[in-house]
This record gives C-alpha cells, structure tokens and sequence, in this order.
C-alpha cells in the first residue's frame, strides 16, 4: 500500500525552496561558464520549476524506495531524463530550436541530457529523500501555520502571474514567429512588431539566458519546412498525431487484454479504464509516449528499441501503479507473485514485454497507423480531434468520480451530497464490478 509520506502544504514549500535551490545552482553554472550574472530560469522571479516539480515526484512516486537506495538512485534518473526531455521537447516544439545543446557531450540524448547529467538526478533524488526533505519538513514547521499558509499562497499566487506572464510572451513571440517565418533579413521587423516594452524585456532576458533560442535561428528553423509540412495533417510526430496514437492505442490495447484474458483465464471480462467505451487509458498513453520518446530512433536497431523500450515501460507501468493507487485508492495489478517484482508493481518478465511492444509498435504497427491517420482531410481533422479529445476528457472524468465513489462505497462512506447520490445511482457496485472485475480497493 503507497501512502503520502508528506501533506500538500509540505509538497507546496518543496516546490517552492527546490525551485530556488535549482535555480541559484544554474545561476551559479552559469556565472562560472559566462564569467557574468545570467538569469537562467524562465520566470522573472528567481525560481526555476523544472526542480521543483522533479523534487516533488521524488517525494510522491519514490518515497517507498528510500530503503533500496539503487532504485531511488535509478528512479531519481528516470524521472528527471523524463520531465527534462518532456521540457526541452515542448520548448523546441514552439519554438523550433533547442533552448539547450548538449550535444558536444560524446554520451547523451539527442542534446537534452548527458550521462553526468543523469547522475547528477540520481544523486538529486536520494539527496532530496535522504537530507532535504526531512530537514525542510522540520524547517517549514518551525514557520507558525497561519502565516506559512499566508505567505505560501503569496509566493504561489506571484510564481503563478510570473508564469502566465512568461507564457503570454512565449504565445505573442511564436505568433510574429510564425507571421515573418519567410523573412531572413531586417529582424528589427521582428522587434518592432513584438509589442510592448516589458514583453520586449522578457523575449532580450530569455535570449541571453538561452542563446540557441534567438530570432534570427527560429526564423531559419521555420524557413526549412517544405510545403507538405504544412499542408498535410498530422505530418511527424506532431500533437495531433500524438492524440489520434493515444485514441487508437487505447482501443487496440483493450481489445487485446480481453482476447488475453479470454484464453489465458478462461472468460470474457472488461478491461476498460473507463465508464463509456473499450478504452484502456494505460495502453493509450503507452504507445503516445513510445511514438514520443522512440520516434527519432524509429530507424535504429531492434536491440536499441528493446531495451530503450523495456525501461520506458517499466517506469511507466510503476508510476502509473502509484498514481492510481494514490488517487483512486485501487489497485489494478500486482504483480507480488511473480519474481524480480518491485513492490508488485512492475516485474521484469513484464518489462521484457514493454520492450518487445515498443519493436512491435515502432517496426509495424506506427508506420501503418501514422500513414491512416495523414490521410484525413486536414480541412476537417484538427476540429475532428478536439471533438474527441473533449470527449475523452469528459469520459475520463465521469470515470474518476465513478471511481473514487466506488472506493468510498466500500469502506462505508455515505452520499451526503447530490453529487455522489447521481454517482451512485448511475454508478452501482454491480456495474463498477462489471466495469473493473480486478479492481482491488484499499485504504
């Protein structure tokens, strides 16, 4: 059973002190490489969130590793490579240029990370276990809970305008992007129809903190697409070939599972992730996050992709083990009984599998499914794919609520608002039973 080792109010002042922690470090870097002050975060304020967060799913998702020190050393590595491609992916993908290179490093990933790196995580995740958060803990209780919760919600209201500052000049800066894509030359153009003096300020800061990102190399990037890009619908790895991944995968996946489990255990059941249709939201997201993370090793060798893949899946499926457990109070799968199992999560039988789907996916079925899904029209896809991305939200959601009252049902709870009547009234034990047959609920 995984429980929260620490309150939201803690996790809060995590965020909050490891945001600062990161960012004087790469300040600090920083001023050793440049030789000056550079303010090397996004926001204004002094806070660089990429640590924070990554300090805060240490604390969630590893805290019951902190007794096997190998895994939290291997978790910590995972978890930050994860956040940190997701980061630098997101950055590149709007601005079609990388914010940072580390491509002159002999061992690393497509510029993102480097070996040093990835250790530097791993030691990050047992320092913050180990040391940083049982002292934190102490300090923030020293701070009375009145004023902490003022002052708390302060920092997060000012990290919060910061951050919807920083994004409105990331939204103007790619629109006049995109607008003088075609132009080479005059980029005072640029400057002088970027808006007002503050936005200005912010677009220099980020420029000399990032040099990569600059103007001129963003309107050289978009200058490169060919015409087919930006006609045809979904072309590459794209948002809208990610969605239409994930609503496929989902079908296929629970389809596949009851076939499975129709002959391996001799009956049909359900098995679902949601209330309304065979979807099965992990596969889903499995080949979404396979066709992110593989799709520029799509051409390497079957070997490379195994294992990459067995990885990638076996950090999934355990943090997806957690998530639910922790959310929903249920646990879908256990794996207990099987050998070189961790903490009946994951199991290295089944990461094996992990790996042979993401070959599966990459050398077969993704090719096949990419080329179905650039065949719709682009006048009608994208609204096409918001349809249905709303409408998974929405059966996504109703399922949680359906969810989470099925766990308060079996330890008692009574409906006591109009909300959880309607839920328990559309949503009865024999149809959740039916809906989730291994569904185990616990505290």
């Amino acid at each position: 059973m995984h429980t929260l080792q620490y309150t939201c109010y803690e996790l809060a002042w995590f965020f909050l002190i490891y945001s600062l922690g990161g960012w004087c470090i790469g300040v600090a870097v920083a001023a050793v490489h440049r030789r000056k002050f550079v303010n090397t975060g996004v926001l204004n304020l002094p806070l660089c969130p990429v640590y924070g967060v990554s300090a805060v799913a240490y604390s969630v998702f590893l805290e019951e590793l902190k007794t096997r020190p190998l895994f939290l050393f291997l978790g910590g590595m995972v978890i930050s490579a994860g956040l940190t491609v997701m980061t630098g992916v997101f950055l590149e993908r709007i601005f079609h240029q990388k914010w940072w290179d580390y491509s002159r490093f002999r061992v690393g990933f497509k510029g993102y990370l480097t070996a040093p790196l990835l250790m530097l995580f791993g030691a990050a995740a047992v320092g913050v276990l180990w040391l940083g958060n049982p002292l934190l803990v102490r300090l923030i209780h020293l701070i009375p809970l009145g004023v902490g919760r003022i002052l708390l919600f302060a920092l997060l209201g000012m990290s919060a305008l910061d951050l919807l500052g920083a994004l409105a000049v990331v939204w103007r800066w790619r629109r006049y992007v995109n607008r003088m894509a075609g132009v080479r030359d005059n980029l005072q153009k640029v400057s002088d129809s970027f808006g007002n003096a503050i936005t200005a300020l912010v677009r220099r800061r980020l420029e000399r903190s990032y040099p990569n990102i600059e103007t001129a190399k963003i309107l050289r990037a978009r200058a490169g697409e060919t015409p087919a890009e930006r006609t045809r619908f979904a072309e590459g790895n794209c948002f809208y070939k990610l969605v239409w991944l994930f609503l496929i995968g989902s079908l296929i996946g629970d389809l596949t599972e009851t076939v499975f489990c129709r002959f391996a255990l001799g009956s049909w059941m359900s098995r679902s992730s949601v209330v309304y249709g065979p979807f099965s939201i992990v596969w889903g997201l499995a080949c979404a996050l396979l066709t992110a993370f593989l799709y520029r090793y799509r051409n390497r060798s079957d070997r490379f992709i195994f294992l990459y893949g067995t990885v990638v899946g076996g950090t999934y499926e355990y943090i997806c083990s957690v998530f639910t457990e922790m959310v929903f109070g249920t646990v879908f799968w256990n794996y207990s009984k099987l050998p070189f199992n961790l903490g009946g999560r994951v199991n290295l039988l089944y990461c094996f599998f992990w790996g042979i789907v993401a070959v599966l996916w990459l050398k077969g079925i993704y090719p096949l499914l990419s080329h179905l899904i650039e065949r719709i029209p682009r006048r009608i896809g994208p609204a096409l794919t918001w349809i249905l991305v709303i409408a998974m939200t929405l059966n996504v959601g109703i399922s949680s609520l359906a969810l989470g009252r099925y766990a308060q049902r079996q330890h008692g709870v009574e409906a006591k608002s109009s909300l959880a009547v309607l839920l328990d009234e559309h949503f009865p034990d024999e149809r959740m039973a039916k809906i989730y047959p291994k569904a185990r609920i616990v505290d």
